[in-house]
């Protein structure tokens, strides 16, 4: 549950606009990588002192300024101060259990969203804040560790092929978003496998291991349809907003990946109704076999019923009792006994309850 519901105890009575890094410290130290572009050239390096980022911010090229790490607030708050990031962006970077969000501050889009991989060992998602800072030609993205889902973009950068090298900054924050978004599809397909799978093992043997796997993927669902909802209205906003940053010709593309966020939503919708139907099913199936044994039980009681009814009468102590004198009285007592037995299992036999 603490995935669900993070303590915030470090943000208690600080002012507006302090960075304290809330969360976890998934990064040793901080690294600022730089991808500066234009049509017919790609420079790409890594910066080993915060200065070094100044000349980017005037830069006629693209350029895209990568920090991995968010727990050195010295690093942080100098890289803020060249960019001239407003305090309460600088706080929300740092804070990363901020929603997905759209912030216009005029001169720079703050968009926070979530980048989702799959634990193929433990079968859940993780989830890591990204915050892209969007300005008139650079491109400002805070990651938690290292390690994401645009290396397919920054090759795309390093080839020059598509339109990439020849848009603008804005067209970069669009290709950002839409690798986010596609991951959503592929932690997706791995979750419908896995439920596909609980499925059948569900049908052939429901324990209660497999209904604690249900309940985990709901949870699972939980956290990631908090991460997927809310990006519809980023998306959406980027898409009809009139803001100078984004050019009309891009403004088309945010559309697409509102759509995108819509199948993702959707998506995640049908798998929790498919995961509250597994917990059904098992219910069902649990239940149905409770019912099985109890059959069995009964007519087991019901076949001997009569039997002991003919056993008691016999094991009284009556002193005159014609049968008891009887030279065929046992063999007698057994023929009626199994006759009794054998018509009755013919007769539920007949009737299918066996």
């Amino acid at each position: 549950m603490t995935r669900l519901f993070r303590k915030l105890e470090k943000k208690v009575g600080a002012a507006p606009g302090t960075m304290v890094h809330v969360g976890e410290k998934k990064a040793e130290k901080v690294t600022i990588t730089v991808m500066d572009y234009d049509p017919p050239h790609v420079e790409e390096r890594e910066i080993t002192a915060v200065e070094e980022c100044l000349p980017y911010r005037g830069s006629p090229t693209v350029s895209w300024i990568n920090v991995n790490g968010l727990h050195d607030m010295e690093i942080l708050q100098q890289l803020c101060d060249i960019f001239g990031l407003h305090p309460l962006v600088q706080e929300d970077i740092v804070n990363t259990h901020q929603r997905p969000k759209l912030e216009d501050y005029q001169d720079y889009l703050y968009i926070v969203c979530r980048m989702i991989t799959f634990n193929d060992e433990e079968k859940q998602i993780e989830t890591e804040q990204i915050s892209l800072v969007l300005g008139p030609n650079y491109i400002l993205s805070f990651q938690e560790r290292e390690g994401d889902v645009f290396d397919a973009v920054r090759e795309r950068v390093r080839r020059g092929k598509g339109r990439i090298r020849k848009s603008g900054a804005d067209y970069l924050a669009y290709v950002l978003l839409d690798a986010v978004v596609d991951n959503y599809f592929v932690v997706l397909e791995k979750f419908g496998d896995h439920i596909e799978s609980l499925e059948e093992l569900l049908l052939g043997n429901p324990t209660l291991e497999l209904l604690q796997n249900i309940h985990r993927i709901k949870r699972e669902m939980i956290l990631m349809r908090r991460s997927v909802w809310p990006l519809r209205e980023v998306a959406g906003g980027i898409g009809r907003d009139e803001t100078p940053l984004v050019t009309d010709g891009t403004r088309i593309f945010y559309r697409d990946v509102y759509d995108h966020t819509i199948q993702v939503a959707d998506a995640v919708e049908s798998y929790r109704d498919m995961l509250t139907g597994l917990q059904d099913l098992y219910l069902s199936s649990i239940s149905n076999k409770m019912n099985d044994i109890m059959k069995v039980l009964t007519i087991i009681a019901t076949i001997f019923v009569p039997l002991t009814f003919v056993a008691g009468i016999y094991g009284m102590n009556f002193e005159h009792m014609p049968e008891l004198g009887w030279k065929w009285s046992y063999a007698f007592f057994w023929v009626v006994v199994l006759g009794i037995g054998g018509g009755m299992i013919g007769y539920f036999r007949s009737r299918k309850w066996l």
